[in-house]
Formats: structure tokens, C-alpha cells, sequence
């Protein structure tokens, strides 16, 4: 499928901010009708050695996660590791592994932060924006905002909140393991990205989407490497 960028990548980082601001105005954090068919996972990898960005992005079957495609594509980085602009750093490369898709998945779940970002937009966010997908943010780690740990079960949850404003939850997702940091993308809701990615478990901490995304992102990686 063709995929068009929205704007350039090739900026400077007070531009970047400009058009993280700009974007922001487009955030829906309303849940489309009906349940998607298909959710994929994305995540992207970096080899320092190559200086080359590995995106792969898997879709699933939603009711059976079952995988059903997998796209994958790397490219060089054309912007710095600059804290909350990751998004013009692997982008490009996640932009490029959509293109190589047969159909467009029905739901995102992104590898990295949603609105739980220092200015709303976090990769899920952004992509999601300029793909118009609904789209999820299942961080491994908490990039802004403060939180109360919730309880060791599986389910368990706390609000994750930036001055006492809600940008996500904090998940747990199997017993006694680490949570996971949701937060809606776009075209989604708090209560179902977290009920999306809690459906999505088969047993790990990481969701089936995401966690098959990384693992194809890394054979990628040595697959170039």
C-alpha cells in the first residue's frame, strides 16, 4: 500500500516541536465502532554498528492472535536521539514497513508511548495521526508522569497522570512482573487500550502484538547485520 508523509522528517528540533504541536490538534481519543478483526504490533530496533533503524511490524488475527502478515524494512537514521522526538527518528523506517502491507490493520499497538509524552505526542500518537489508525502506546518504561504502583496480580492497574491530569494507566500484566505503561494513541480510549492490551496477553508481560513485533525487528537486524 502507499503510504504519503505528512511532512518532512529532515528538520530541525525546534520544527519538530512546531509539528508535534500542530499534530496534537488532530489527537480522537474516542473508540471507532465495532472491534478490530486485526491488530498488528510495531517496534523498531537500532544497530549501532550499521547505523541502521529495523522496523517490523506484525498483524494478527485479534480474535485468535495468530499472526497473518509480517512487514519489515530498515533504513539510516535522518534525525538525532533527541528525548520526546523519537518519532522523527523511526518514523521513516516504521512508515516504510507499513507501505510493504498487503491491507491495513484495523488497530496499532506501538512498542512506545502514546499521549504519555511531554507534549502529547509519542510515536504511537504521531503514526497513528498520520495513518488515521486507532492506536495504542505499550511502553516498557515511563517516559513522563507519576503513578502509585498497582497490586501484583495480572489486570491490576494505577492512573498514570501529569498534574493531576490522566495520560495513561499503568499495567500489570502478568503476576508479579514488571507493569507496562499504556496510553492511547490515537482513535482509542483509555479503558480500551488498556482492555486491548490486557486481551492480548498470551502469557507474557509484553502483549502478543508487540512482543512478536520485537522479535521480528531483531531477525531483521541480524538478518542485515
Amino acid at each position: 500500500m502507499t503510504v504519503v508523509d505528512a511532512h518532512p522528517w529532515a528538520v530541525s528540533v525546534h520544527e519538530a516541536f512546531r509539528i508535534q504541536e500542530q499534530l496534537r490538534k488532530k489527537l480522537i481519543l474516542e473508540d471507532p465502532p465495532g472491534d478490530p478483526e486485526t491488530i498488528a504490533g510495531v517496534d523498531v530496533s537500532f544497530s549501532s554498528v550499521r547505523d541502521r533503524l529495523y522496523a517490523a511490524i506484525v498483524v494478527l488475527d485479534a480474535s485468535t492472535m495468530e499472526p497473518v502478515e509480517t512487514a519489515t524494512a530498515a533504513l539510516k537514521p535522518i534525525f538525532p536521539y533527541v528525548p520526546g522526538l523519537l518519532t522523527f527518528r523511526e518514523g521513516p523506517v516504521v512508515l516504510e514497513a507499513y507501505s510493504r502491507l498487503e491491507r491495513e490493520p484495523d488497530l496499532m499497538m506501538f512498542d512506545g508511548q502514546g499521549i504519555a509524552h511531554p507534549r502529547g505526542l509519542g510515536l504511537a500518537s504521531h503514526v497513528g495521526i498520520l495513518l488515521d489508525r486507532p492506536s495504542i502506546g505499550c511502553a516498557k518504561s515511563r517516559l513522563i508522569g507519576e503513578f502509585k504502583e498497582p497490586k501484583q496480580k495480572r489486570g491490576a492497574m494505577r492512573t498514570l497522570s501529569i498534574q493531576r491530569r490522566k495520560v495513561g494507566v499503568v499495567l500489570r500484566t502478568r503476576d508479579n512482573v514488571k507493569p507496562l505503561f499504556i496510553s492511547p494513541g490515537h482513535r482509542v480510549t483509555f479503558e480500551t487500550a488498556a482492555r486491548r492490551v490486557l486481551d492480548a496477553g498470551r502469557g507474557y508481560r509484553l502483549p502478543e502484538p508487540t512482543r512478536l513485533a520485537h522479535s521480528a525487528a531483531e531477525v531483521a537486524k541480524r538478518e542485515h547485520g
